[in-house]
């Protein structure tokens, strides 16, 4: 069996720790870990193999001065048996009381064995039918078309023989989507994304690697409007915070992670769609649900996220901490309601910022993707305005240093090829 170990290869002694949070190398996990440091909670952090095999220090949330252990656990990519007796031997040794999770591959592994996982903690996550609802996007979409909520025009398709008919359909330029984001295949699980398609050659490659593992994708209209999203903490049919942003640039430029975002005042149709469509799924916990606008101003429905998601930092700069409201709502604990938050505050995460840029001249004359000039006065106009920055945090540094150099050493590796 494999022994737990520390950032230094150490063992580590049964000690009881508020919370083990997964998926180290996301901001998000930084951003939980920071969150419920700070309140004076026992954190430890986990990453695997695949993700921090360049070194262990390289993953900002073990270098957090609130991050008291950090795990490196063997991949779930391939075979999720060692990962999950890791993982439960991280959990004996620490006594955990709460798992958060922060990434579709972890979710999928939870979700598979939750039964196990549930005998060692609480996992901060809603129960299995409303993942099930949240996670697939034809059951999302079928639920929130029956709500009344806007949906984008769309067609189920499950192989390349099925793409003209599609196009034929929907059009071009249009949006190949997986319906689940993480696929386990015969060789190993991966994570899909959607892609934007221009030519009938670019709709039948789309569709055949997304569906070459088995899954289905979602051949939808290219919706160019703005980009919002509302975030919740629901529980036992109250919802108890409410969050509303908006990106001004993602990553890939087409609708990815956000990497410079706007908090918001919550608009009221999307406000009221997003708390009746979770009210419906009984999505317990935090969400995200995502909008996109038509160029009239109409919201059409995306996705859920039911984990913490990339953008969730901005949230809780701006008065709503749901990390810690996460972990009240995972072991129980009475909330008290957040009435209301900060708006007007933007935060940008500048490596995804960077590659954005660097896409965008890539990809000039794309559907969406502003003129190399356009592209290079945003990124460089975006340091005058008052901004915080992912990672940094003058109270816990270290983070964003290890940050920094992992970008550095991935960039020379890229460009050395």
């Amino acid at each position: 069996m494999l022994q737990p170990r520390d950032a230094h290869g150490l063992g580590v002694r049964s000690a009881a720790y508020d919370a083990l949070v997964l998926d180290a190398n996301l901001r998000q996990s930084l951003v939980a870990v920071r969150s419920l440091g700070k309140r004076g909670m026992h954190v430890a952090a986990l990453e695997t193999m695949s993700s921090s095999s360049r070194k262990a220090r390289s993953i900002p949330t073990f270098a957090s001065r609130w991050c008291e252990h950090a795990y490196v656990a063997p991949s779930y990519d391939q075979q999720s048996d060692s990962y999950l007796a890791y993982l439960q031997q991280v959990l004996t040794y620490t006594g955990a009381r709460v798992l958060l999770t922060s990434s579709d591959g972890t979710l999928a592994v939870v979700r598979e064995h939750r039964d196990e996982i549930e005998k060692y903690t609480h996992i901060a996550l809603a129960k299995e039918p409303a993942l099930e609802a949240a996670i697939n996007k034809d059951l999302t979409l079928s639920i929130a078309g029956k709500l009344g909520l806007g949906i984008p025009r769309g067609v189920t398709v499950s192989s390349t023989s099925e793409v003209k008919e599609a196009i034929r359909e929907i059009g071009l330029p249009a949006v190949v989507k997986p319906i689940e984001t993480w696929l386990w295949g015969e060789q190993q699980g991966v994570r899909l994304i959607c892609e934007l398609v221009t030519t009938p050659d670019e709709a039948y490659q789309a569709v055949e690697k997304l569906t070459q593992g088995g899954g289905s994708t979602l051949f939808q209209q290219f919706l160019t409007g703005r980009r919002e999203a509302v975030s919740l903490l629901y529980g036992q049919g109250t919802v108890y915070a409410r969050f509303a942003q908006w990106a001004k640039r993602t990553q890939p430029p087409l609708g990815g992670t956000s990497v410079l975002r706007q908090s918001i005042v919550i608009p009221e149709d999307i406000g009221q769609q997003s708390e009746r469509l979770v009210r419906e799924i009984e999505l317990e916990g935090y969400s995200e649900v995502e909008f996109r606008r038509d160029e009239a101003g109409k919201p059409y429905l995306m996705e859920i996220n039911p984990r913490l998601s990339a953008s969730v930092e901005i949230a809780v700069r701006s008065g709503i901490d749901f990390p810690y409201l996460l972990y009240q709502w995972a072991v129980g604990e009475a909330i008290k309601p957040v009435e209301g938050y900060q708006t007007g505050g933007w935060m940008r995460f500048l490596e995804g910022d960077i590659v954005t840029t660097a896409e965008a001249l890539a990809q000039r004359g794309r559907p969406g993707v502003p003129s190399p000039a356009r592209a290079i006065f945003q990124f460089c106009s975006s340091f005058f305005m008052p901004a915080g920055y992912d990672y940094v945090d003058l109270k816990d540094l270290k983070p964003v240093w290890s940050a920094a150099k992992d970008f550095a050493s991935r960039s020379l590796r890229k460009l050395s090829k």
